[in-house]
């Protein structure tokens, strides 16, 4: 039996169900550096570079950008991103990539939140980076009475937070198997991790003027999550940083923003006027919509094919 959360509520304007995480944009010091760690340590491909800029991810879709920027610094007590989350097909390819980065002695943090099984890693540059897999099987995390509960499948609770058993995950690696090989073509952006300063107003703008399912806000914990169509979480939001928490300056290193792929250029019209619709202040751009939250977290609205690197204007 597959544990499953369900949303809490479903927007009136809800946000098409087929609707996912595109690419997360970073801007980094050093880019050569980081390319390096993206192909070498995560596996990726570099579909693209351009003067200070770079896309990496499987052939022909990005999963993570990357922009040099002078005398960028790294600030704390600020929005931003928490991580971001790229997700594997399957255990086999996920412990291939945590076979990767214990070859190369490179500190990660393996664990097991029973929906999902993880890793967490920093790039050279401190951005945190979630490298999962669905396992809905052993168990779930979900929002209940505002508080975060984790269960096993068997019902025996959890904090949600064990670590993982590396024995079984390794058990699902072949002999064939290389571990210089680059990440499958399934591999995709799972979710984005947000520091937003205040979780009424995240939720708000997320659920109720974009239309994601809210998938609980747990208050003691600080932390928030919504989806389209449903699923776990797309976005989790949290005050991990302080309750009304500043943008971080022009210069900061990490996001510069986020991306959404709707399934069709319809969707992104209706967007188009649903945001003008509600008084939401947003750029139209070659490549979508493009807009704040209300923390200042930098987000697209796009679709699969205008995501294309077909221009770097946004940069």
């Amino acid at each position: 039996m597959l544990n499953i959360p369900q949303p809490l509520a479903i927007a009136v304007d809800r946000i098409h169900p087929d609707t996912l995480p595109g690419y997360v944009h970073l801007k980094v010091i050093d880019l050569d550096n980081q390319v390096m760690f993206y192909q070498q340590a995560i596996g990726l491909q570099l579909n693209w570079r351009e003067g200070n800029s770079a896309g990496l991810g499987i052939e022909g879709r990005d999963i993570v950008r990357l922009t040099q920027i002078a005398k960028g610094r790294r600030y704390r007590g600020v929005t931003g991103i928490y991580h971001f989350a790229i997700l594997f097909p399957n255990r086999r390819e996920l412990a291939r990539v945590v076979a990767r980065l214990f070859s190369m002695r490179w500190q990660n943090y393996p664990t097991d939140h029973l929906m999902t099984k993880t890793t967490y890693v920093d790039d050279p540059e401190g951005n945190t980076i979630e490298l999962y897999c669905e396992s809905p099987e052993d168990g779930i995390s979900e929002v209940v009475n505002g508080e975060f509960v984790a269960r096993h499948a068997d019902g025996r609770l959890s904090d949600g937070r064990e670590p993982l058993d590396l024995d079984e995950l390794f058990s699902h690696l072949k002999p064939e198997d290389r571990l210089d090989l680059p990440v499958p073509p399934q591999t995709r952006m799972g979710h984005f991790h947000l520091y937003v300063a205040d979780l009424t107003e995240t939720r708000r703008f997320y659920h109720e003027i974009l239309g994601f399912d809210d998938m609980g806000v747990a208050r003691s914990f600080r932390m928030g999550m919504v989806s389209a169509g449903g699923y776990h979480h797309h976005i989790g939001f949290n005050t991990w940083q302080g309750e009304g928490a500043p943008p971080p300056p022009e210069d900061a290193l990490g996001l510069l923003y986020f991306t959404f792929n709707l399934p069709n250029t319809q969707e992104l019209e209706r967007m188009d006027g649903l945001l003008a619709q509600k008084g939401v202040a947003f750029e139209r751009r070659p490549d979508g919509l493009f807009l704040h939250d209300p923390s200042r977290n930098a987000l697209l609205l796009s679709t699969a094919d205008l995501s294309l690197p077909a221009s770097l204007e946004e940069i």
